[in-house]
């Protein structure tokens, strides 16, 4: 306790528990739409775009690299929900091509126009977000408030048409919901939720934070609001153990995030058996 009390003296410290508490509330509420959409991949598709986007700003030399990503972001999401439900090609080929191509591209871009001296320290901090949890600003923390706030305040808002459109587009339609803007609404708050939680856990373990908790508090519980809760606090609890170990073992923070929400989704797994 007082090595952790220590570590809490360092603003740092402080900033990457806020914000780790935020993008993991934000993520379970996005996750269980998306896992009900049968839209689970996507938060991996769009973590690669993303990444696509911040080689292209790193190339550049951007200082503020989210003026580029986020943009790139939406639009991704945009198109990938829009193929999913009405495009020709659908959604699981999409995404694939759209993930595979954006990692692709951002990768080359790196290694052909990169004047950094350490590439493949660069190239691991974005894909696995080891160290930019621990080293973000102010300012940037600010900002992650934020938007945090806006997607939790729409979700709440927001919340019986979201139930609609996510359960059943078709009737939500027949009730007279303008679906396109609701699905446009859930397209943003995936590529702000995404694009935020590159710092915590980087491109490729993104997925994990969005799905796992979901999964897990659907072993459990019934309805979307018992869902929806646990997820809350599933994702809120595994991330802050997950910072807390990293810091006091100086693990990788994502990886050790994601394995903390394997454990537990096994644990759920087991009470939702023995529930039947």
């Amino acid at each position: 306790m007082k090595e952790l009390s220590l570590y809490f003296s360092y603003p740092f410290v402080r900033y990457a528990i806020i914000v780790g508490i935020l993008i993991a509330l934000c993520s379970s509420l996005l996750g269980v739409i998306l896992v009900l959409k049968r839209f689970s991949f996507i938060g991996d598709g769009l973590s690669h775009v993303a990444f696509g986007a911040v080689s292209v700003a790193t190339v550049f030399n951007l200082t503020d690299n989210m003026v580029l990503v986020l943009p790139v972001t939406i639009i991704a999401a945009i198109i990938l929900l829009k193929g999913g439900t009405g495009g020709k090609i659908k959604g699981d080929a999409s995404i694939a091509m759209m993930s595979v191509g954006a990692l692709a591209f951002g990768y080359l871009a790196m290694n052909v126009f990169s004047s950094g001296a350490n590439l493949a320290g660069d190239v691991c901090t974005t894909l696995f977000g080891s160290t930019s949890i621990l080293t973000l600003t102010k300012e940037k923390v600010m900002l992650c408030i934020v938007l945090s706030v806006i997607v939790i305040a729409i979700f709440i808002l927001f919340y019986n048409k979201i139930f609609a459109v996510t359960f059943d587009e078709n009737f939500a339609v027949a009730t007279g919901i303008n679906t396109r803007k609701y699905n446009l609404l859930i397209a943003i708050i995936i590529a702000v939720i995404v694009v935020l939680a590159m710092n915590l856990v980087g491109s490729l373990l993104i997925s994990a934070l969005v799905v796992f908790p979901a999964l897990a508090s659907m072993c459990v519980f019934k309805s979307f609001l018992s869902v929806t809760v646990s997820s809350a606090i599933f994702s809120v609890v595994c991330t802050s153990v997950g910072l807390l170990i990293s810091v006091l073992a100086g693990s990788p923070v994502g990886a050790t995030i994601v394995c903390i929400d394997i454990l537990v989704f096994f644990a759920f797994y087991i009470i939702g058996r023995v529930k039947g």
